[in-house]
C-alpha cells in the first residue's frame, strides 16, 4: 500500500534529525600547542658560532624552537611556532639575507603571524625579533650587538631585560653566554606558567662528530623540575664551564 503522506513527512524529518545529532565521521583538527617560553639566539665573531639556548613549561621544547647552521645563522621559532620559519630562515639567511629581513619575508607570508614569535642572528651577528600582536602576555623581545632575546606568557618585561643584560656580560664560548641568558631569565621568572624543558645548540663549521657536520652543541633537557641546572650540568660535561663568572 502506499505511504501516507503525512506519514512519509514524519520519516524524513526524523531521518534529518538523526542526521544532525550525529556526530562527525571526521574529527575536529586539532588547536596546535602554544609554545610558551623564553629564548636567545646569539653569535661569536671570534669563534665563528651561531647559537640558540631556549626554556620553557613545554615538553620537549628543544625539538621545536632552536635551529642554527653554520655560515648562516640561528633562529629561535615559538608561540603556535610555525617550525618551517627554522629551515626557511636558515635558507634565507644563507643566502645572504639579514635577520630583519627573513622574519619580514616569513612573517609576511603566513596568516598566524599575529600568534608568531621569532628571534634570528644572520651570517654577520645582526639580530632582530619579532612578536605578533596576538601573542599572549607578557610577550616581547630585545636585540643587542650580536643577539636577540624574545620570550612569552613571561613573568614580565623584567625577564628579556635580565636576559639581554646576562649576554652582554657573560664571557667564554657561546653556549656558556647562551646559557648565563637563559639563567638569567629564569631567576627574573621565566615562562610564568612554570618550568619542564629547556634546550641549548650552537654551529660551527666542522665542529660535529668527527668533524663531519657542524652541530657543535646540541644538549636537551625535555622533562624535568629543574631544566635549566640540569642543562648546565649536561654542557659541562662536554664544555667545561668558565671560572671567571660575575660575582652577586
Amino acid at each position: 500500500m502506499p505511504r501516507h503522506p503525512l506519514a512519509a513527512l514524519f520519516v524524513s524529518l526524523l531521518a534529518s534529525l538523526a542526521a544532525v545529532a550525529r556526530p562527525s565521521d571526521r574529527p575536529p583538527e586539532p588547536e596546535p600547542d602554544v609554545v610558551a617560553t623564553f629564548s636567545v639566539v646569539g653569535y661569536d665573531p671570534e669563534a665563528k658560532e651561531w647559537g640558540v639556548a631556549v626554556a620553557s613549561k613545554f615538553l620537549a621544547v628543544g625539538s621545536v624552537v632552536p635551529w642554527a647552521e653554520a655560515g648562516a645563522g640561528a633562529v629561535a621559532t615559538q608561540s603556535y611556532a610555525n617550525v618551517t620559519f627554522g629551515p626557511k630562515g636558515l635558507e634565507l639567511m644563507r643566502k645572504g639575507t639579514t635577520a630583519e629581513g627573513a622574519i619580514k619575508a616569513l612573517t609576511d607570508d603566513d596568516e598566524g603571524r599575529d600568534q608568531r614569535q621569532v628571534g634570528m642572528v644572520d651570517a654577520k651577528g645582526e639580530a632582530f625579533t619579532y612578536t605578533g600582536k596576538k601573542c599572549l602576555a607578557w610577550a616581547g623581545g630585545k636585540t643587542g650587538k650580536h643577539f636577540a632575546c624574545q620570550g612569552n606568557i613571561l613573568a614580565g618585561p623584567e625577564v628579556v631585560d635580565a636576559m639581554a643584560k646576562a649576554f652582554e656580560e657573560a664571557k667564554g664560548p657561546l653556549a656558556w653566554r647562551l646559557m648565563a641568558s637563559l639563567e638569567a631569565g629564569d631567576k627574573a621568572g621565566g615562562d610564568r606558567r612554570g618550568k619542564q624543558s629547556a634546550a641549548v645548540c650552537v654551529a660551527k663549521a666542522k665542529g660535529g662528530y668527527a668533524g663531519l657536520n657542524d652541530r657543535y652543541i646540541d644538549f636537551r633537557v625535555d622533562d624535568h623540575k629543574e631544566p635549566i641546572p640540569e642543562l648546565v650540568r649536561v654542557l659541562a660535561l662536554r664544555l667545561p664551564k668558565p671560572k671567571h663568572e660575575k660575582k652577586d
